[in-house]
């Protein structure tokens, strides 16, 4: 046989717990039928022993130092079997306090201990206690959650169960969860009016509309007979929610509403009858340790007359229990009594679980398996931790890795009905792990009405204000101001990266974006100054190709000047690709574009000015050999050459560091700025100084070149517009860095047409004058010559 012990509250001094005896004999119902199953745990057969706490922690203790040490008394069954049997496990307590202080020393040797009423929530620590289990959840706050309540007081026991209930509100429901205790009030044990009359004013003063009560019956019994709380609503713990000593009509109308979790109820047919057999033998009541002992060893035994039984009524042995409405045999709301059979028939499946492992396929080292000859207890908690099983009720049982199991509770409501009786009524269920939480009919004290209170420190901020703290006080007391630009009232307080607050700051909108578009007027100016300048170039172009024969055209290298027409138009519509929303592409191509036009453009103006000193320098005696170096190969080469230097510087910028379009908002937090960045500072300046490089080269050879004698001095015209050219980029390198988004594009675009413009009419300007008003000066005397006058 082996032993499955429960330590319970049984008698405390003279008075007879008649729920612990009915949880005892719950206990021993749950062996008898595990003892009947054929299927479970067969060629085993359970027994027990029960130790009465008598709801002292140094009892209790007792009672498990000696279980888990071997060290209580040898017993003798059918005179075969003589010895201590091997102790299964302890199913107990049913106190959070006792189980905290039993659980350690027990976890020390791995004995496992299976509690059907422990709640507090630090027992799950699996580091303090690796051996304990329990078949009743843990205290839960949502509740609270669900009906927002977020301000409440706190009433607790001055013991461990209540100082953990406080540490696990502040955990479960604290400022992270959005919920602040008003107060925390510990009762103080015994008949103490001073002091209850003290908390009784704090809950008074206090604006909470909630109580929560993790407190014994009989500190709450204290508290209420001090003047009433007319405007608080309680939410208990499972310890009183269906306490029936606390519904009486003096007490009701401050607990009327009160709401409180309870233990699932569960239902194990044939309990009842169970209990009707059970005659205890109280010839040895001497209330110690060994009274439940021997009241087992006699269960059908009849009453002795005149005893007094378990519901205080005097028996004589001859009534029929059957007839008798006792609080003993009532089966109807079994709630730990359930727990009690979940946690023995955890501890059966365990141990059939490990009764079936084959040999060399174990859990354990070795692939070895236990067995009962030499049972380990940490052996049985490797198979708690796994087990799992349906009850008859239905419902799934197992355990989590904190030894806890799947958290169910029952919602239940105090009502005062108008016939005044009260009744506990359940009124929902709860199943936090899942989310689940379903309220049907709740009765809520009259002067709330039927709609739930409220009880919050501040009231919620309207839309478009923030929370400020109050200084001094909890996080959820606060005052409400207006939200700052790019916040809203939200979880987040911010909108999103391309959005922006609205000007009521309760919602978010989209950003406004900004680039240099075709639609607004700047962009408009500049694509219409781009198409022009393109058109001038090609009327120019025209008039050069027709008027090509003629003495200003030929002069003048027409060659090369079709060549700086084209790229001149170039040039132009070059300026267009930084108009519109920049995209990767445009970014690449608008710089690259750039500075191979006006490479091109610069290249053509150089050879140009290089052509006439060479012509000058062949008109002296000596200096024909100097134009062998500038024919119309050498020419195209040139230009051809130093356009791919600047295609080179190009390619590279780009491989290495490619200009991208880029999000800006550190000018306007409202607004998002397209741009293009150029990617490599030192591309784009060397892209720059490439340009101006060849420019001042051609204003240096031209300006040596300004005094040639000719009448129309081609020199003289290649100054100038290398002048507007410099002087217009030397401009536009501070005015780009200063200007900030869509106007840095526009200054470089009003750069590029104010430079193509300047030498266009610099350079083409006068010729054209000539060939069109002015054609008696296009003739080849004219343009030798020095006495005909303009």
């Amino acid at each position: 046989m082996l032993y499955i012990s429960v330590v319970n509250n049984g008698i405390l001094y003279v008075s007879f717990d008649v729920s612990g005896f009915r949880q005892a004999l719950t206990m021993a119902f749950t062996i008898d039928e595990i003892n009947r199953n054929s299927n479970l745990l067969p060629n085993v057969t359970l027994g027990y022993r029960l130790y009465d706490n008598c709801l002292q922690l140094g009892i209790g203790f007792r009672a498990a130092l000696s279980l888990a040490s071997g060290q209580e008394e040898q017993v003798i069954l059918h005179k075969t079997c003589v010895g201590t049997p091997p102790v299964l496990g302890i199913v107990g307590d049913s106190s959070s306090t006792r189980s905290i202080a039993i659980s350690t020393v027990l976890g020390l040797y791995r004995v496992p201990m299976v509690s059907y009423f422990a709640t507090c929530s630090c027992l799950s620590d699996r580091q303090k206690f690796p051996s304990f289990f329990r078949t009743i959840p843990s205290d839960a706050f949502q509740i609270l959650k669900h009906f927002g309540w977020t301000w409440a007081g706190l009433l607790i026991s001055d013991n461990d169960y209540g100082f953990h209930a406080a540490s696990s509100f502040q955990s479960d429901l604290g400022p992270s969860g959005g919920g602040c205790l008003a107060y925390t009030e510990i009762l103080p044990w015994g008949d103490n009016p001073a002091e209850f009359r003290r908390i009784v004013d704090v809950m008074k003063k206090s604006t909470a509309r909630v109580v929560i009560v993790f407190a014994y019956q009989s500190d709450m019994i204290n508290l209420m007979k001090e003047v009433g709380l007319e405007i608080q609503l309680d939410y208990t713990s499972e310890a009183w929610t269906s306490a029936t000593v606390l519904q009486t009509p003096h007490l009701m109308p401050y607990l009327d509403g009160t709401l409180g979790i309870a233990i699932r109820r569960g239902e194990m047919p044939g309990l009842r009858d169970f209990l009707l057999q059970i005659r205890p033998d109280l010839h040895h009541n001497s209330y110690g340790n060994n009274f439940w002992e021997y009241a087992f060893q006699c269960r059908f035994a009849p009453p002795p007359a005149g005893w007094v039984e378990a519901g205080g009524a005097l028996c004589t042995g001859q009534e029929d229990l059957e007839s008798v409405e006792t609080e003993f045999l009532d089966v109807s709301n079994l709630r730990p009594e359930y727990n009690v059979y979940k946690a023995v028939y955890a501890l059966a499946y365990a141990l059939d679980n490990m009764l079936q492992c084959e040999p060399g396929r174990g859990p354990f080292s070795g692939h070895s398996c236990g067995n009962l000859q030499r049972l380990e207890p940490w052996q049985l908690v490797y198979y708690l931790d796994k087990v799992n099983f349906t009850t008859s009720f239905g419902d799934q049982m197992s355990f989590d890795e904190n030894g806890d199991v799947l958290p169910i509770y029952d919602i239940m409501n105090w009502q005062w009905l108008p016939d005044g009786r009260t009744e506990t009524k359940s009124s929902g269920t709860l199943n936090p792990k899942r989310s689940l939480l379903t309220f049907q009919t709740i009765i809520w004290p009259m002067h709330y009405s039927s709609s739930p209170p409220q009880s919050v420190c501040s009231e919620s901020c309207p839309p478009g204000t923030r929370m400020a703290r109050k200084k001094g006080e909890p996080e959820c007391c606060f005052d409400c101001i207006p939200c700052s630009e790019g916040k809203i009232t939200n979880k987040t307080g911010g909108c999103p990266e391309d959005f922006w607050s609205s000007p009521q700051r309760d919602h978010c909108v989209p950003k406004k974006t900004e680039f240099l578009s075709y639609s607004e007027s700047l962009g408009i100016c500049l694509a219409a100054t781009s198409l022009l300048g393109t058109f001038i170039c090609a009327v120019v172009l025209g008039i050069f190709i027709y008027h090509r024969q003629t003495p200003i055209v030929r002069a003048n290298n027409s060659e090369l000047s079709f060549q700086l027409l084209l790229s001149l138009k170039l040039c132009f519509l070059c300026s267009l690709l930084f108009i519109g929303r920049p995209r990767l592409w445009t970014c690449q191509l608008r710089h690259a574009a750039f500075g191979i036009s006006f490479v091109l453009c610069v290249s053509c103006i150089l050879v140009k000015t290089m052509v006439v000193l060479a012509v000058f320098k062949a008109s002296k005696p000596g200096g024909e050999a100097s134009l062998k170096w500038f024919g119309a190969m050498q020419q195209r080469g040139t230009v051809f050459v130093l356009t791919c230097i600047q295609a080179a510087i190009c390619t590279a910028w780009i491989i290495s560091s490619s200009p991208a379009p880029h999000k800006n908002t550190q000018y306007h937090n409202d607004k998002i700025v397209y741009e293009c960045v150029v990617g490599s500072t030192v591309g784009f300046a060397v892209l720059l100084g490439y340009i101006g490089l060849l420019a001042i080269l051609s204003f240096l050879l031209a300006f040596l070149a300004r005094n040639l004698p000719d009448s129309f001095n081609e020199a003289k015209l290649i100054t100038f517009s290398m002048l507007i050219f410099c002087a217009v980029w030397v401009a536009f390198v501070p005015a780009y860095i200063s200007s900030p988004g869509k106007y840095a594009d526009a200054v470089e675009a009003f750069a590029i047409l104010a430079s193509s413009f300047g030498l266009l009419v610099a350079l083409f300007g006068p010729k054209c004058y000539i060939i069109l008003l002015r054609p008696e000066r296009n003739t080849k005397k004219a343009i030798m010559g020095r006495g005909i006058e303009s």
